[in-house]
C-alpha cells in the first residue's frame, strides 16, 4: 500500500494541474488557429458561443457598421453562463473552463488571418476537425469551451447522459439566421462543418462511454480500497478458485467511464502486478450508477 499512497501524494496532483493547465492552453490555441484559418477565411459559423459571438460581429458591421472583437465578445458572453453554473459542475471544472475561453478569447485576437486554402470544402472539413478535436482535447482533462457547454454539462451530469439538444436548437437558430442575413451557401457550408466537429468531439469525448472490468487478483480487499480512493464506483467480488494452480482467487467486477479506465489499471498494478485483467465495453447501464463530478 505505500506505493499506492505514492499515488495520491501532493507531487502526483500538483503535475496532474501543470499537465491540465498545458492541455488546457494547447486546446485554446488550436481552437483559436482553426477559427482564423477555417471559420474566419470561409465566412462560417461554429456551434455554441463562439456561433453567436460570430454572428454578432458579423450582423454589427454589416449593418451598424460597428466593428466589435470576436474575442472581447466571446468572452463577455461567457461570463454569465460561468456565474450560474460556478457551483454545480465543480470549482477545478469551471477554473479550468475559464482558462480555456480566455486563452481562446486571447490567442483570437493576436493570430493574424491565415489562408492556408481558398477551397470552401478543404477549409470546411478541416476546420470541423480542427476544431472538434480542439475541444474534445479541453474536455478530456475536464475542462470545457464554456457558454453551451456548461449548460448541456450540467444537464448530462443530472441525467447521466448525453443532452446536447438544447444546443442543437441555439445552433440551428444561428444557422437560420446567418442563412437569412449572409446568403444560404454560408449556412449550408456551416452545417457541414458542425457536423464534422460534433463528429470529432463525440468520438473522442468518454465521458458517457462505459467499459467494464473484471480483475483476477489474490488481494481484492486492496484492490477494491485503492479505487474507492479514487472514485465512488463499487466493486462486486466473486469467488473462486484458479482451475490450474488450485489457489483460491477472487474475481473483481466494476463498470467505469473509459476515461476511468487507466485510473483503474493503474491502481490495480501497483498493488497486485499478477492481476489478471480483461475489458468489455458496455452499451447501456440500468440501475444505481455514480457519475464522477466535474471536479
Amino acid at each position: 500500500m505505500d506505493r499506492l499512497k505514492n499515488y495520491f501524494n501532493k507531487e502526483e496532483f500538483l503535475k496532474k494541474d501543470v499537465k491540465m493547465i498545458l492541455i488546457v492552453t494547447l486546446s485554446a490555441l488550436f481552437y483559436s488557429f482553426g477559427y482564423q484559418a477555417f471559420v474566419t477565411k470561409g465566412n462560417l459559423y461554429p456551434g455554441g458561443f463562439a456561433g453567436i459571438s460570430t454572428l454578432i460581429v458579423r450582423l454589427l458591421d454589416k449593418n451598424l457598421n460597428i466593428q466589435v472583437s470576436f474575442g472581447l465578445l466571446y468572452l463577455l458572453l461567457n461570463v454569465g453562463p460561468t456565474i450560474l453554473v460556478f457551483k454545480v459542475v465543480g470549482k477545478r471544472f469551471a477554473l479550468y473552463s475559464i482558462l480555456h475561453y480566455v486563452l481562446v478569447s486571447f490567442f483570437t485576437n493576436i493570430i493574424p488571418l491565415i489562408t492556408i486554402t481558398d477551397d470552401i470544402l478543404l477549409l470546411v472539413v478541416f476546420g470541423g476537425f480542427i476544431t472538434g478535436f480542439s475541444i474534445s482535447l479541453a474536455l478530456r482533462v475536464g475542462a470545457s469551451s464554456g457558454g453551451l457547454d456548461f449548460v448541456s454539462i450540467y444537464l448530462s451530469t443530472k441525467s447521466n447522459q448525453p443532452s446536447w439538444g438544447i444546443t442543437f436548437a441555439i445552433n440551428a437558430i444561428i444557422l437560420i439566421l446567418a442563412g437569412l442575413s449572409f446568403g444560404w451557401d454560408t449556412a449550408f457550408y456551416s452545417i457541414i462543418f458542425q457536423f464534422v466537429n460534433t463528429q470529432v468531439v463525440s468520438h473522442y469525448h468518454t465521458r458517457y462511454k462505459y467499459d467494464t472490468l473484471y480483475i483476477i487478483t489474490t488481494k481484492p480487499d486492496e484492490i477494491a480500497e485503492g479505487i474507492f480512493h479514487i472514485m465512488d464506483h463499487g466493486v462486486t467480488k466473486f469467488w473462486g478458485e484458479g482451475g490450474y494452480s488450485k489457489t483460491p482467487k477472487c474475481l473483481l467486477l466494476i463498470t467505469v467511464n473509459q476515461f476511468e479506465v487507466n485510473e483503474v489499471l493503474h491502481v490495480t498494478r501497483e498493488i497486485d502486478p499478477k492481476a489478471f485483467i480483461t475489458m468489455a465495453k458496455t452499451e447501456r447501464i440500468v440501475g444505481n450508477y455514480v457519475q464522477r463530478k466535474y471536479d
